[in-house]
């Protein structure tokens, strides 16, 4: 029969966690359906079928970790039944049937709302006789101090599955703990009046893989970098008008709206070009300038915050910017985002105006020197040619590296930006 295998892993990942089976074992699959899906500390892979048939035996559970190339399941010919899979006894189990701690708090579990084969498998519990268990829901019950019997099972033949396991945990409910109180004499102080408590719920979820990196690699550039942030404010009048003036136009010819993250990327790639050291990067005991600009754009997505990058943006029009960016936030919300969209990048753009931001310190995307933060567009009063206006401004930030970048670079480079995007056209004219 036919292996399923993982995909094969870029250099610098080295293993994955397998996320979910699409599939169980003995259903029809068809060429090029989701098998699983594989998180790494980039990206989450899918693993296809690569002929049709019926789902085998599979040989690692979800949550366990896996291995580039590693043989996880197999599929055989259609209608053809899979091989039993192994069982695997619980090795944990809570000193009272019905009855766990969580958090250091009591829980108990709604008899009302078990089934049939959560009662059995309690019977089983309290003789002895533990439920066979999955790894992956293993290590739910044991980081949660759960008992088979508490679990509700869905699965097949009444097994147990992970999504079960993380169900029971998710649907307990503390029982609240009395505040203890003191006898003190009347006579020599007066009596305190209790406070009634309410439950105190505690939920431990272990990190996923790209939010360990992202930790990893943040704490990484705090602990290198000299990092150091220089503000400015602009005027977004200008940028407003362009696009309500053009909104139309633009959209019946290019299909997309224009937003104001073209012309930033824009303003960045005209300012890149005249300050080289923040398009720049170290390694080791060298700088090295690129000769070519590539900025990566933050996107938010379910999993956490990932840069896909845009490549050679001097050659790039805004309705161009524009669409690829649009593209990326259609693959990271549905997670289909590649190693390749996030590998490199010279420079980077983060925009936390998105969701409300007034002011923020962005941090450095490692190995890059620089990174622009844009924020909330505020209505707020400005001195105008000695008259007090009503205008629409926005702070803008740079942190960059001090080890290579100077405070003069950073500040003009930022200045530049500003002048730009408060006077489009000179973008146009390259002035």
């Amino acid at each position: 029969m036919p292996d399923i295998k993982v995909p094969v892993f870029s250099e610098s990942v080295s293993e994955g966690t397998l996320l979910a089976w699409h599939k169980k074992p003995g259903e029809a699959v068809r060429r090029g359906e989701v098998l699983a899906e594989i998180e790494t500390d980039k990206v989450v892979l899918e693993v296809t079928a690569l002929q049709d048939g019926t789902m085998g035996v599979t040989s690692a559970a979800e949550g366990d970790t896996v291995l580039s190339e590693q043989v996880i399941g197999s599929i055989g010919e259609a209608g053809a039944a899979p091989a039993a899979t192994p069982a695997a006894a619980d090795p944990a189990a809570s000193p009272v049937p019905g009855q766990s701690t969580v958090g250091g708090t009591v829980t108990h579990p709604d008899s009302s709302t078990q089934t049939a084969q959560s009662q059995a498998a309690q019977a089983q519990q309290a003789a002895g006789d533990a439920p066979a268990l999955s790894p992956a829901v293993r290590k739910v019950v044991a980081e949660n101090n759960l008992s088979a019997a508490q679990i509700t099972a869905t699965g097949p033949k009444g097994n147990i599955t992970k999504q079960d396991a993380v169900n029971a945990v998710s649907g307990q409910s503390a029982v609240p703990v009395p505040v203890s109180t003191v006898p003190v004499a009347a006579q020599v102080q007066p009596q305190q009046p209790q406070v009634a408590s309410g439950p105190r719920t505690e939920q431990r979820v272990p990190m996923t893989r790209i939010r360990q990196r992202i930790a990893e690699r943040l704490k990484d550039v705090q602990n290198t970098a000299a990092i150091l942030t220089t503000f400015n404010e602009v005027n977004m009048q200008p940028a407003m008008d362009l696009r309500k003036k053009y909104q139309d136009l633009f959209v019946a010819k290019h299909g997309v709206k224009l937003g104001f993250m073209s012309l930033f990327v824009q303003a960045a790639t005209a300012a890149l070009k005249q300050f080289p050291a923040v398009n720049a990067s170290i390694d080791g005991k060298d700088t090295i300038y690129h000769g070519f600009y590539d900025i990566g754009i933050a996107v938010a997505s379910e999993r956490g915050l990932v840069v896909p990058i845009l490549r050679d943006t001097d050659r790039l029009g805004l309705a161009d910017i524009e669409k690829a960016i649009a593209g990326f936030a259609g693959k990271a919300k549905a997670g289909k985002l590649t190693m390749e969209d996030m590998s490199g990048g010279t420079f980077s753009i983060t925009n936390g105006g998105t969701f409300g931001s007034m002011m923020s310190t962005p941090i450095i995307n490692a190995p890059q020197s620089a990174i622009l933060g844009m924020h909330n567009i505020i209505e707020r009063p400005i001195a105008v040619s000695g008259q007090v206006v009503i205008a629409p401004m926005m702070y803008v930030a740079l942190s960059y590296d001090h080890r290579i970048i100077d405070g003069k670079e950073a500040v003009q480079f930022l200045v530049t930006i500003k002048n730009y995007l408060e006077d489009p056209a000179r973008m146009l004219l390259d002035l």
